[in-house]
């Protein structure tokens, strides 16, 4: 049941204001013309207050009134030192040197109250309240210590040579393993810089390169290697309840990339473009790990499995046209990208989270369900694949008896940008489309709002297309007051995510140097720009780009990550924006 939410809006109020102070202090010492010491300290403090009343009027309210009242405090700081030297090497080679380190810290502490039964509806604070019925308050905190050093050697201004290793620790791992090395090494060759090369109007510029290198990634969150516990109350007797279970050995999630690529110019360079190729194993991946109830607790974190991802790119510019005061100007990429996931611990035993799943040979988070069969003809029942063992295809009108296959997965397998910008004299067009291919989103809500008689929402014009009398081909099944008939989650609600979308739209016009003379100003521009304003896609719910990341997976499963997923997730908003620019 749902309420007017007009009652909400007339007798509830939410306030939240964010107060933020930055800043960064620096310093340089020279201590030889080639030496230099640099000391960064930069900090970030974020205060926020957030204060919300329901009044006696308000849906499901039944007392008279509840205010909560919450503030949390973030402030951090990096502080780093590094030393560089350089080195010119006659007219055309050069030798930087860098090394230092850097501390990263963070701090958040957050408390809330939540108070009811209230005089009146025109007392909206915690003092006024009858009773206090909740309160709540946590601090957590992370950082970081890393050493680091880079070397760059450009040679004859056509070899350039790079390397880097970072020594990096992190509190949010186990005691047995919290430090990771992280090397890196690259080269370049401009081979139109070479003697042979020659003079060349169709390819003015060419240049190979290649890198190999590692990095490390530990975002899972706070405490995620400890052993936790909460305060709790039993017949208001204090105690101590487990709530987490530690992990001493969980470490870095590290990813080994190679790549290797070219950069082009073409026609003097009108056309110009890169073309990369990379592969990357990613060993050790972060994830919270279900466990057997019988373990006392419902899930661990671990690092789990190797991950293989592979992928090409290519961008594109072009200046299609420079005539008088007339100019247009391309830009275009996309990019092909392939995960799968390689080993998994348990001899390769499926992890399934939710309505997703890690298996060995799929890639990362696929989606995991039983397969929609579509309608029987005869009676309107929804039929699913059983999908049993033998390979058959036999059906049945109870998705309890189909086996779960692996449907789809989150991820794009293309993604596509197209840039363009026309000016001429002081007026400037220009706009943006972007596309993704290939990946699957799956509508959770889609169950509630195409319910076939169970009417908990209102309902998609696809039930006009329902079965209603033997021998119908549809297919929605038939509407049954209250009979779940089709209802579970399947394929059925699981959806081509391809969209195409006008990202950017921005129309200005900057004013002539002879009025603004006249003006007194240096430039002025007026401007028209809009975003999200038109989407090709055949997605069914709201936004194909409206997706949760992370959320609960529904009634009686593991909540946690769960990836392409919408329900009912808002989508992108359009905006149109009038503006003035103005330099003086």
């Amino acid at each position: 049941m749902y309420p007017n939410f007009l009652l909400e809006y007339d007798y509830a109020n939410l306030t939240s204001n964010i107060r933020r102070a930055t800043g960064k202090a620096f310093g340089q010492y020279k201590i030889l013309d080639n030496l230099k010491f640099n000391s960064d300290f930069g900090y970030d403090m974020s205060y926020t207050t957030e204060d919300q009343f329901r009044g006696s009027l308000t849906p499901f309210q039944s007392t008279n009134g509840e205010a909560y009242a919450q503030n949390s405090i973030t402030e951090s700081y990096v502080f780093s030192n590094y030393f560089t030297f350089t080195e010119e090497i006659g007219a055309s080679s050069a030798l930087t040197l860098i090394a230092g380190m850097e501390y990263n810290n963070t701090d958040r502490t957050f408390t809330s109250v939540t108070g009811t039964e209230f005089p009146s509806d025109d007392f909206q604070t915690i003092n006024s309240a009858a009773e206090i019925t909740a309160g709540a308050g946590s601090r957590t905190a992370y950082n970081f210590l890393s050493y680091f050093g880079r070397a760059t050697f450009l040679i004859k201004d056509k070899y350039v040579f790079k390397a880097s290793v970072r020594r990096d620790g992190s509190s949010r791992f186990g005691s047995n393993n919290r430090f990771g090395t992280f090397p890196a090494v690259s080269a370049g060759w401009i081979i139109s810089e070479e003697s042979f090369f020659g003079k060349n109007k169709t390819l003015p510029f060419l240049k190979l390169r290649a890198s190999y290198g590692q990095l490390g990634n530990s975002e899972i969150g706070d405490f995620p290697s400890r052993f936790l516990f909460s305060g709790v109350s039993y017949n208001r007797v204090p105690g101590l309840a487990p709530t987490q279970p530690g992990n001493n050995d969980l470490t870095w999630e590290k990813s080994t990339q190679v790549d290797v690529g070219i950069e082009f110019g073409l026609f003097s360079n009108r056309i110009s473009g890169e073309l990369d190729y990379y592969t990357k194993e990613t060993d050790g991946l972060l994830f919270n790990v279900p466990l057997p109830g019988s373990s006392g607790t419902s899930s661990i974190n671990r690092n789990i499995g190797v991950l293989e991802s592979t992928g090409i790119e290519l961008v594109l510019n072009s200046q299609n046209v420079k005539a008088g005061d007339f100019s247009w100007v391309t830009s275009f990429n996309i990019s092909n990208y392939k995960n799968e996931i390689k080993t998994l611990p348990n001899e390769g035993s499926d992890i399934v989270i939710g309505r997703n799943v890690n298996r060995v040979g799929e890639a990362v988070l696929s989606f995991y369900m039983p397969e929609y069969a579509g309608v029987d003809p005869d009676n309107g029942d929804a039929l699913y694949y059983i999908n049993g063992s033998d390979g058959s295809r036999e059906t049945t009108n109870s998705i309890s008896q189909a086996n779960r296959i692996v449907a789809g997965q989150p991820n794009p397998d293309w993604i596509a940008g197209l840039t363009n910008t026309l000016a001429y004299k002081g007026l400037e067009l220009d706009f943006t489309f972007v596309g993704e291919w290939g990946a699957s989103i799956y509508n959770a809500g889609g169950r509630f709002q195409s319910a076939n008689g169970n009417f908990e929402d209102n309902q998609s014009i696809d039930q006009l297309n329902r079965w209603q009398k033997p021998g119908d081909i549809t297919n929605v099944p038939q509407a049954r007051l209250y009979g779940f008939n089709g209802y579970g989650h399947s394929t059925r609600w699981l959806n081509d995510a391809s969209f195409i979308r006008l990202r950017n739209l921005t129309l200005g016009y900057n004013l002539p140097a002879s009025i603004l003379d006249r003006l007194g100003f240096s430039s002025l521009k007026v401007y028209a720009a809009g975003s999200n304003l038109l989407t090709f896609n055949d997605f069914p719910g709201y936004d194909p780009e409206a997706r949760e990341d992370s959320f609960d997976a529904g009634a009686g499963e593991p909540s946690g990550i769960a990836s392409g997923q919408s329900f009912y997730s808002a989508p992108l908003s359009k905006t149109i924006i009038f503006g003035l620019n103005i330099n003086f």
